[in-house]
């Protein structure tokens, strides 16, 4: 019913940026929070960033002052500004949005997943 398309991975070195886009789109009657999470190889997925429709922020201590989270409700698409990379931040990045979406049975309110995008963070 929801479907998330993200974008703006890649390989940087040390101390560059990027910035991550995510956009939904569907039979989406609403959108609550919308985020960033990551998971790097042999470990688990964490949260990174997330954004409330009222644009409440929330950030994992080991990003806060360097990543920024962002949306455009117009455009059912959520930002993840990331400024002074690390090795470290070195993970695939996953969107994650809670959305209610239309469906043949009703509304239907639910977690949907980006498909991953990789971010490489040379030093």
């Amino acid at each position: 019913q929801v479907q998330l398309v993200e974008s703006g991975g890649g390989l940087v070195q040390a101390g560059g940026s990027l910035r991550l886009s995510c956009a939904a789109s569907g039979s989406i009657f609403s959108i609550n929070l919308m985020g960033w999470y990551r998971q790097a190889p042999g470990k688990q997925r964490e949260l990174v960033a997330r954004i409330s429709s009222g644009s409440s922020t929330n950030y994992a201590d080991s990003v806060k002052g360097r990543f920024t989270i962002s949306r455009d409700n117009a455009k059912s698409t959520v930002y993840l500004q990331m400024n002074s990379l690390k090795p470290e931040d070195t993970a695939v990045y996953y969107c994650n949005v809670n959305a209610v979406a239309y469906t043949s049975k009703g509304y239907l309110a639910d977690a949907y997943w980006g498909q991953g995008t990789q971010v490489t963070v040379s030093s």
